[in-house]
């Protein structure tokens, strides 16, 4: 889960992380009562970096500055993402800025440490010899020590603020279980004290049975955070990755159906989601079924829905069925149907779909001819 700035502050500061003092504001709650102590920063919140270039973060010197730029931000798209909120903060003066991250190492099986002298919006533009980086054991004592070391090599006032906000990163990022922590920029005043100015914490969704403050999370905003609601409550990965997307995924396998979606938008067509149905966890019910294809539904342009499936213990003519009662249940969504299925079953698959008036093709390719003679047809239901 990759939570927005507010969120991740408030777990910051819950780990003794400084933060600067601010709160969330939507547009039906701008109350300038909530405010902390003036100048502000207006900061428009959504999942994702390049915020200040998208025109997201601004100044304000007044409590009416706050009420415009705040209103000017909400409602605005930017990389996907309609800004439905933001956190207003005051701004910090007279600090330089550096950058820390901690994030999971897989190869290494340890915590990589990325830190540098000069943070901010340019980060990625810095030269790698500007970097000091290591990969430490996923424990504290280790995570610190490698940590003091790499500051150690930048020294003075920057140094020792990032030798301590490792420290305090090092407590979140494993009781948090979490995948990522960045702090950027974080604000280093010339005597040493700092402030994370932003932060980016990404949290991993096996863990939330035993993360109860995570869980809490979820179910109070489920809004900024819907597909890992979604996954919460039903099991599935399911993900929107193009607003504007023609085509529906029914889809297994996390892997392969990225892979799908990496193959089409080579091939010049728009996919509207990403889907890893799990059919083993199907269990004989429609409900799993149902839900993926009302949230398919919401796709303003989906005009055709593909489905493929690769099966091992799954049988595909009893899942063959459940599509069929599934499509029956959602009859708003009326779009042509495409399936590629391989596996056990096929035979029985076949029969199950010719009768409700879908092909089923063995091969990609054939599918995606299908799916791109459908396209030309015309609109939602046109072809159908």
């Amino acid at each position: 889960m990759y939570l927005l700035e507010h969120d991740a502050k408030t777990l910051l500061a819950r780990h003794g992380i400084p933060v600067p003092a601010g709160c969330l504001m939507s547009s039906s709650d701008l109350d300038a009562a909530s405010l902390p102590p003036g100048p502000w920063v207006v900061k428009g919140q959504i999942t994702a970096g390049g915020r200040g270039k998208a025109g997201l973060i601004k100044t304000a010197d007044t409590t009416a500055d706050v009420t415009a730029r705040a209103q000017d931000i909400i409602g605005r798209e930017a990389k996907g993402r309609t800004v439905k909120s933001v956190r207003v903060e005051q701004q910090v003066k007279g600090a330089s800025e550096a950058y820390i991250a901690l994030l999971l190492d897989p190869a290494e099986a340890g915590v990589r440490i990325i830190m540098a002298e000069s943070g901010g919006m340019d980060i990625e533009a810095l030269p790698k010899d500007a970097l000091q980086a290591a990969t430490a054991a996923p424990e504290m004592t280790a995570i610190i020590a490698t940590a003091a070391g790499l500051a150690a090599n930048i020294g003075g006032a920057a140094g020792q603020a990032l030798a301590e906000a490792a420290a305090r990163m090092a407590e979140t990022f494993l009781q948090e279980e979490a995948l990522l922590v960045e702090i950027n920029p974080l604000f280093v005043y010339p005597d040493g004290r700092w402030v994370a100015g932003d932060a980016k914490v990404v949290t991993d969704d096996a863990t939330l049975p035993r993360q109860p403050a995570q869980r809490a999370l979820l179910q109070d905003t489920q809004a900024p955070y819907r597909e890992t609601a979604l996954k919460d409550v039903h099991g599935c990965d399911y993900v929107v990755v193009d607003p504007e997307g023609e085509i529906g995924l029914l889809t297994t396998g996390a892997g392969l159906s990225m892979m799908l979606i990496d193959e089409m938008r080579a091939a010049g067509l728009k996919p509207y989601n990403f889907l890893d149905i799990r059919t083993g966890g199907l269990r004989g019910e429609t409900k799993r079924l149902v839900s993926v294809l009302n949230w398919m539904q919401e796709g303003r342009r989906v005009r055709v829905l593909l489905i493929n499936i690769f099966a091992g213990i799954t049988e595909l003519g009893e899942f063959s069925r459940l599509l069929v009662s599934a499509l029956k249940d959602v009859p708003a969504f009326d779009v042509p149907v495409v399936a590629r299925l391989v596996g056990n079953g096929m035979d029985a698959a076949r029969g199950v779909l010719a009768e409700a008036g879908i092909t089923l093709h063995a091969d990609l390719d054939e599918a995606l001819t299908e799916v791109r003679r459908h396209l030309a047809a015309g609109q939602r239901g046109d072809a159908k």
